[in-house]
């Protein structure tokens, strides 16, 4: 029987001593292999680089668009110059487009891909600059809505419509010019079609020139035609003047404007909006105005509109009802602000400068023989059907459609001494052909011919039965009998007749036009250097008409839109300075 020794140690110390054998022998092979009984040391971290991004060209506050890939699945976004601490291995720098205040910017890239060692730095610079902008001819006719942005640049090619039913919308900032390869280029609102152009102050909408500042003329494309469903007081198919002339895509017939029966017609938006270098001659003695608004309706908004340097008129409404504000005009080839043929509308705060008379681009047409400040006529032409028992000039209607456009807070400054003036022209505001209207707390000052002329009987009547009215204007430097008037036994303007009917025209005695305003330079350099608003002590700060309710057909004819003033012209002592940012002064 074999001899066998039986253990009887306890099972915790069972499992002590073969843990304890198990470690001696792993601690003999570790010996017997040369180790050391020493930690194991973990594999060192290799050191990082710097990758350094130089972002330059993008305005003040804006983020650029640049993006960093490397190893091992690396992406990093960068906004702007910033230096990242990157492992060493390759990278590459990539930039979109940025798009700022209506501005693109593309970037060039250099130094990429860069190769990163450790502790080094490696340089990728990203150089933004502004994009060119893409170009779209618009020609034909706009059937359908459009919308114009201000990343494109547009050119009209000869005469454009929006046709009845599109909406055009053209947004703050765009800038559309007439092709100068097909002269004469205009875009026409037709009747049941709509312009929305909401430009800002610091992003207007501008219709200008083809060519490049320093080379502008005026007629160097045609203008801006807004056709609305508004009544006027000629009969008959009377079209817009120069609507059937030879221009690329015109029309033979014209584009008719008469027939309009709702005043109340939207044909849509103008606010900070400019046209510059336009009024170009379709035909002989038929040019396009900067603007023309042919029967537009009152549910039209116009404020904060300029034209500039226009070979003929600026502002020109044939009947209608459409109202406006902040209107400026400078430098005009023909009349500053021309209403006609039943226009009803009302205005308040305009300004109208003529320092020269630019000379047209050659071929485009020639200055007018007789520009004025105002020019507002009752009826002129075929069609013109007379009130029972009246002139035909009269041209109201037996239902009421008198020329009674309302003009307030406005001034008018014309050319200086030594500028050579259009034999029949330079005179404030001239007023003839039967019409009525309201002209109120406005200045008109340096017209060489005279301030105001009252032109003929039928307007006189207009004037003698209180359907003409003019109120607290302030008069300086205008040539003229007794200041400004017509002289005795010529027309109806005289000083005493206007007295007669309350007029309250004060006429400034050694006053000058340049020390009623805070700046007048007698060479404007741009629109900086123009503020009309009251000088210091001027006497046009005060003497408006403040209240219309001694007035009652004034307050009845106004209603709310036209608010009465202190002052006389277009800016408030103190006041805000509207026409700043958005207006531009420029002769070519």
């Amino acid at each position: 029987m074999p001899f066998t020794i039986q253990s009887r140690l306890p099972m915790t110390m069972t499992v002590r001593l073969r843990t304890l054998a198990l470690t001696s022998f792993a601690a003999l092979a570790f010996a017997a292999c040369g180790g050391s009984d020493d930690p194991i040391s973990p594999t060192p971290t290799p050191a990082n680089g710097s990758l350094a991004v130089t972002v330059s060209g993008l305005p003040a506050g804006v983020n650029a668009a640049v993006t960093v890939t490397g190893p091992s699945n690396f992406s990093q976004a960068v906004t702007g110059t910033t230096t990242l601490s990157v492992a060493a291995g390759s990278y590459s720098v990539a930039a979109a487009q940025v798009t700022a205040s209506n501005v693109r910017y593309n970037a060039t890239i250099t130094g990429s891909p860069a190769t990163v060692a450790a502790n080094a730095t490696a340089t990728v610079t990203v150089a933004y600059a502004v994009a060119a902008n893409p170009t779209v001819v618009l020609s034909g006719s706009i059937t359908t809505n459009r919308t114009l942005t201000p990343d494109t640049s547009y050119v009209l090619r000869g005469f454009v419509y929006v046709n009845s039913g599109a909406t055009l919308t053209v947004n703050a900032g765009t800038r559309i010019v007439g092709d100068t390869t097909a002269l004469g280029s205009a875009l026409f609102v037709l009747r049941g079609a709509r312009l929305v152009a909401n430009g800002t102050a610091a992003a207007p909408v501008v219709f200008t020139s083809q060519r490049s500042a320093g080379n502008r003329s005026p007629g160097d494309w045609g203008g801006l035609v807004i056709v609305g469903n508004a009544r006027a007081n000629r009969v008959g198919n009377v079209i817009v003047e120069g609507s059937n002339g030879s221009v690329v895509g015109a029309d033979p017939a014209g584009i008719v404007y008469t027939g309009g029966t709702v005043d109340s017609d939207n044909s849509g938006t103008l606010r900070y909006v400019r046209v510059e270098f336009a009024g170009y001659a379709t035909l002989a003695d038929a040019e396009l105005n900067s603007f023309t608004f042919a029967a537009v309706g009152s549910g039209t908004t116009v404020e904060y509109v300029q034209a500039l340097a226009g070979l003929d008129d600026h502002f020109e409404w044939f009947g209608g009802t459409v109202n406006g504000r902040y209107l400026v005009s400078y430098e005009s080839g023909d009349d500053h602000f021309d209403g006609s043929e039943g226009y009803r509308g009302l205005n308040q705060f305009l300004i109208g400068l003529q320092s020269t008379y630019l000379t047209p681009r050659a071929g485009a047409g020639a200055v007018s023989a007789d520009p004025q400040g105002f020019e507002v006529d009752g009826c002129n032409g075929g069609g013109c059907v007379a009130p029972s028992g009246a002139n035909a000039q009269s041209a109201g209607r037996d239902e009421g459609l008198w020329n009674m456009n309302v003009f307030a807070n406005f001034t008018l400054v014309g050319p200086a001494s030594g500028v050579t003036v259009p034999g029949s022209g330079g005179v404030g505001a001239v007023l003839r052909r039967g019409t009525g209207g309201y002209y109120v707390n406005g200045v008109i000052a340096r017209w060489p011919r005279g301030g105001i002329s009252l032109r003929d009987s039928t307007s006189n009547n207009r004037f003698q039965v209180d359907s003409l009215i003019v109120r607290n204007l302030y008069f300086a430097e205008n040539g003229g009998a007794d200041g400004g008037f017509d002289a005795a036994g010529t027309n109806f303007g005289q000083a005493s007749a206007l007295t007669a009917r309350n007029a309250n025209i004060v006429v400034g005695t050694g006053v000058t036009a340049a020390t009623l305003f805070t700046a007048l330079p007698a060479t404007p350099t741009n629109g900086a250097s123009l503020d009309w608003s009251p000088a210091a002590n001027s006497p046009i700060a005060t003497g408006g008409l403040a209240t219309f309710a001694a007035d009652p057909r004034i307050a009845a004819r106004v209603g709310t839109f036209i608010t009465p003033t202190v002052d006389r012209g277009a800016a408030a002592p103190g006041g805000p300075k509207w026409w700043e940012g958005w207006t531009s002064y420029a002769r070519n």
